[in-house]
């Protein structure tokens, strides 16, 4: 283990969790991840029409190259990612993607927490939709709060939460 690294174990007995940077390498991975993910958020919506599922693999790649993340890996496969960017004194998260098979295990909070601690930022940001209940009660678990709710002209809204961070 590097020391970019972080184990994180769920429970004594469960497989250990490595988080580390993410890097364009993995944007393949990402791209599977995501889209395996995302799946869920296109049927809660009745719609496949969203980012997450038709970036392409350049897209991936360049959005790596732009931004941070982390990756989330459980005996060297592709569990979990997080990206963000830090402007202005929020990190901007976005882009939670965890595999179908993993959710509920704790690997969004481990990511979420992470990126958290890899900023300086004095507030953390972050947005889903109304639609997306699961989603939102664990950034309110995580001391996220609902900060706006813009609607979106059919019927849902575009829900952000923030949490403050390192105050000074």
């Amino acid at each position: 283990m590097t020391t970019s690294e972080t184990p994180q174990n769920q429970e004594d007995d469960g497989p250990e969790i490595v988080i580390a940077p993410i890097t364009e390498s993995d944007a393949g991975e990402v791209l599977t991840l995501q889209r395996a993910a995302f799946v869920s958020e296109a049927q809660i919506y009745g719609s496949a029409d969203m980012p997450p599922l038709t970036q392409t693999l350049p897209e991936v790649e360049a959005e790596l190259r732009s931004s941070s993340g982390l990756a989330a890996r459980v005996d060297g496969r592709l569990v979990g990612a997080i990206r963000y960017t830090e402007a202005d004194g929020v990190l901007l998260i976005g882009r939670i993607a965890i595999a179908p098979d993993t959710q509920g295990e704790g690997i969004g909070r481990s990511l979420l927490a992470a990126a958290e601690r890899s900023s300086s930022a004095r507030v953390a940001e972050l947005f889903t939709g109304s639609l997306s209940e699961a989603n939102i009660r664990l950034y309110e678990a995580c001391g996220y709060a609902v900060a706006e709710r813009i609607p979106q002209g059919d019927g849902t809204e575009q829900v952000f939460l923030r949490k403050p961070l390192h105050q000074v």
